[in-house]
């Protein structure tokens, strides 16, 4: 005669309950916090722009789709107590492949993806979960052996937290495409202090963040202020999306970052082109000034910078910052010539004077 053991029954709902939680706040924390922007970006492509996506409904609805899924894979397998972890992993798999959104994805690479990949994690798993349900002893009856803190707790625990690393692992976590779409989002609010705030402690960047910093220090009348505070990449005619540019925007339109400068141009021409376009047919707002002096100072160039610099900062205005630091350099320059360093001096001057422009023309 059989028995009802309410053990069995109590543990086995501990366990149940236990990776749900663990699941459900790991899904809903890593799409909240993490992937919200690069999501955005993701669905932006995969829908041709035509939809939006607002990161608190996204990770509501993808982890209870993604827990649903569980129950169903649950419902079939039945794997119970010591490897219940085991169920999570479509799921798991699910919110990696999700998570794997690059820069240069497009329709045709999520189509014609590494999804072989995929079918053999699911034939693997396939293999394991046999395993578990008819060669692994899952008929123990010790009492020890339920609980929260429980041997049988203690490796669906352990399941679940390798199934996360690799999640981490599979996703696309490059530090610089996060700060991007993150920036573009916070952009796309107006809220150009978070642009600025983004990666602001990290020396990773590349042409199109630069091109994003810029335009936010612009709109608060900083660029010549603080523009080498932050990591440059690239140089005046990445400064926006433009002909000869290797910037790129992930989301916004080319238009909402021009029509602060004063407009779309009719043709492909360069920033340089572009920018003084826009002065001869007074079109210019006043960020066109700041953008056509520092592109000049990120090119150099301070032959044209000090040329260009009476004119829209005459003698009675006090100068920013780096308008300041690159009028001493132009006029040192050939009266001093560039400091010979060894690499210990190098990386002194880079701790000390790497905001400066002198570090930036001389050692950039």
């Amino acid at each position: 005669m059989r028995y009802h053991d309410p053990h069995k029954k109590n543990g086995t709902i501990t366990i149940r309950v236990m990776c749900a939680v663990v699941f459900m706040l790991f899904c809903f924390l890593w799409l909240y916090l993490f992937q919200g922007d690069v999501m955005a970006y993701g669905q932006h492509v995969l829908s041709g722009g035509q939809t939006h996506y607002d990161r608190t409904v996204g990770a509501v609805i993808i982890t209870v789709v993604l827990q649903l899924l569980q129950l169903g894979v649950y419902g079939v397998v039945r794997l119970a107590r010591r490897t219940h972890a085991l169920t999570y992993l479509p799921s798991m798999l699910t919110l990696a492949v999700l998570s794997r959104v690059s820069p240069d994805m497009t329709v045709h690479s999520v189509v014609h993806g590494h999804w072989w990949i995929v079918v053999l994690i699911l034939v693997a798993w396939g293999g394991a979960v046999w395993l578990s349900r008819h060669l692994l002893p899952f008929a123990d009856d010790n009492k020890e052996l339920t609980g929260l803190f429980s041997q049988r707790s203690s490796i669906n625990l352990l399941i679940m937290v390798l199934m996360m690393l690799g999640v981490v692992a599979v996703s696309n976590t490059e530090a610089v495409f996060h700060f991007r779409a993150h920036a573009e989002a916070a952009l796309q609010r107006g809220d150009v202090d978070e642009v600025l705030r983004v990666g602001s402690r990290s020396h990773e960047t590349d042409e199109s963040l630069t091109m994003l910093r810029i335009h936010a220090l612009a709109r608060q009348g900083q660029l010549g202020e603080r523009l080498f505070d932050y990591p440059i990449v690239g140089r005046s005619t990445d400064m926006l999306p433009l002909k000869g540019s290797r910037s790129r925007l992930l989301v916004m339109r080319r238009d909402s970052l021009l029509k602060h400068l004063g407009g779309r141009p009719l043709y492909a021409m360069d920033v340089d082109t572009y920018l003084h376009a826009l002065q001869r047919d007074s079109l210019a707002t006043p960020l066109v000034a700041d953008y056509l002096l520092c592109s000049y100072l990120i090119d150099r160039n301070l032959t044209a910078f000090a040329e260009a610099l009476p004119t829209y900062y005459p003698d009675s205005v006090a100068l920013p910052r780096y308008y300041r630091e690159a009028l001493q350099v132009y006029h040192q320059r050939d009266s001093l010539p560039k400091p010979a360093m060894d690499n210990a001096a190098r990386l002194r001057a880079f701790k000390e004077q790497r905001n400066s422009y002198w570090f930036y023309y001389y050692y950039h």
